[in-house]
């Protein structure tokens, strides 16, 4: 199995830092966001691994390869012109990604004990077009699912907006779940993403849902943190060695 981890973002909240530095090089006792998520996907027999960059790209190759991709095989996907966000960086990837199934595209700023295996397994078991983590926490937006975790909408609970509009009404008992920055995800989507440029893909399971299976893997109660701003790493070093 190989993955893709999403290091190419400017890393806004985690200024001052990333005013010289690419986010995914922040360090929590010692190791950068990088390395502790690639060797994460190391404990569930993951190394190889491909890494988009665009802020400070220079720095990330230099770490890779310093420390021989601590571990594991490395190829880098240069957004230095544009960063593309998560759906776009993906679909540049793609070439990466034939004829393997399924891959792990997973966010740098999140750390998770969560068994990767556990819901590695559960995507190979129901065969989904993509199996996203999820838990019960609270956030400013939530993806909506059935009773059968099944991907049905997406709502903002700030401002009410959901998508598609007024899915709610449509379907009843609707359930909001976080999402951790955690994928495995067929090949076959890369084939059906019919934007291009810049996009989330957020927007491209809303657009697929629909048609296609796209289920939630709830890990409620592994430990998760967001290390997306300063506080998180005090917070991420109280948890991770």
């Amino acid at each position: 199995m190989k993955a893709m981890i999403l290091a190419a973002g400017l890393g806004t909240r985690l200024k001052p830092w990333t005013d010289h530095h690419p986010k995914a090089l922040a360090v929590v006792n010692g190791k950068s966001l990088l390395q502790r998520n690639i060797e994460y996907l190391q404990q569930f027999r993951i190394s190889e691994v491909l890494v988009n960059v665009h802020h400070f790209a220079d720095q990330i190759r230099d770490a890779v390869q310093k420390n021989n991709g601590w571990g594991s095989k490395i190829t880098i996907s240069d957004e230095t012109d544009e960063v593309l966000e998560t759906g776009g960086g993906l679909k540049k990837a793609g070439w990466y990604f034939e004829g393997v199934s399924p891959f792990v595209l997973m966010n740098v700023d999140i750390l998770t004990s969560m068994d990767m295996g556990a819901m590695i397994d559960a995507h190979q078991s129901s065969k989904p077009l993509a199996t996203l983590a999820i838990s019960e926490r609270k956030t400013s937006r939530y993806f909506l699912f059935d009773t059968t975790l099944c991907l049905r909408g997406w709502r903002n609970v700030q401002t009410g907006e959901e998508k598609p509009a007024s899915i709610s009404t449509t379907i009843p008992n609707l359930k909001e779940m976080a999402f951790s920055g955690i994928h495995i995800i067929d090949p076959l989507l890369l084939k059906l993403m019919e934007r291009n440029g810049k996009f989330s893909m957020v927007d491209v399971y809303l657009d697929l849902c629909e048609k296609h299976t796209i289920l939630g893997y709830d890990h409620t109660g592994a430990v998760l943190v967001d290390v997306g701003k300063p506080e998180s790493i005090s917070k991420a070093e109280q948890i991770f060695s």
